[in-house]
């Protein structure tokens, strides 16, 4: 392994088991409880699959609920801990630290637009950076990277609210990081924001699955 590049780092997906009733609620309606857990399962299916074509040493997902066919093979399954977001956030960078002490890309399964370019150039930042952040359009963030992982970076911060990528980038500054800005990207909460990113990526399961919902028709 080179000491520079993208090939020492690990990327994070942190996500939820695509069930009915528990993911993607704030897309019921218009979506039924099953249409929206397939539109998870959708996103969550194109961003492993986007992360399992960057050149990284390691890829890490921690999951809330139990991996199913939709895990593509060389990924490293660990638990999520914690009860807010931003616990879950610090314990599941503390356990992808644990099993590999490198660099560390966390993304969620909400941007299924992203691409691996954009992954492979968020990791191969952090060889110049102490952290990258990506800012989403909702306020909130769709990736951080750290080289070196620490929970008081990210406990307390408060999630889902439209300052919640102000104050996380503000916690990086102010403990001294030196942070590589990310474009910004939409996550997928409403409606609207899946019908946009659905036209960003035209050709990903998460726009087919988006077509075949009766919601849109």
């Amino acid at each position: 392994m080179s000491s520079h590049g993208s090939d020492g780092a690990q990327l994070l997906v942190i996500a939820k088991e695509p069930v009915p009733g528990k993911v993607k609620t704030r897309l019921t309606p218009p979506c039924t409880p099953r249409e929206a857990a397939a539109l998870a399962g959708a996103a969550l299916e194109d961003t492993l699959r986007t992360v399992a074509r960057v050149p990284v040493a390691r890829r890490v997902i921690a999951l809330d609920g139990a991996p199913g066919a939709w895990l593509p093979a060389g990924f490293t399954v660990v638990p999520q801990r914690g009860d807010g977001l931003d616990e879950r956030l610090a314990a599941a960078f503390d356990d992808a630290h644990r099993l590999s002490p490198t660099p560390i890309v966390l993304i969620g399964m909400d941007t299924p637009q992203v691409s691996a370019g954009l992954l492979a150039g968020a990791v191969s930042s952090l060889a110049a950076h102490d952290a990258v952040f990506g800012p989403a359009t909702d306020g909130g963030f769709w990736l951080l990277g750290l080289r070196a992982p620490d929970p008081d970076l990210l406990l307390g911060v408060p999630m889902s609210e439209p300052t919640t990528g102000e104050i996380q980038l503000n916690r990086l500054i102010e403990a001294g990081l030196s942070v590589a800005r990310l474009p910004c990207l939409t996550d997928v909460d409403t409606m609207e924001d899946a019908v946009e990113v659905a036209a960003q990526a035209p050709h990903s399961r998460f726009a087919a699955a988006l077509a075949g919902t009766a919601a849109l028709s």
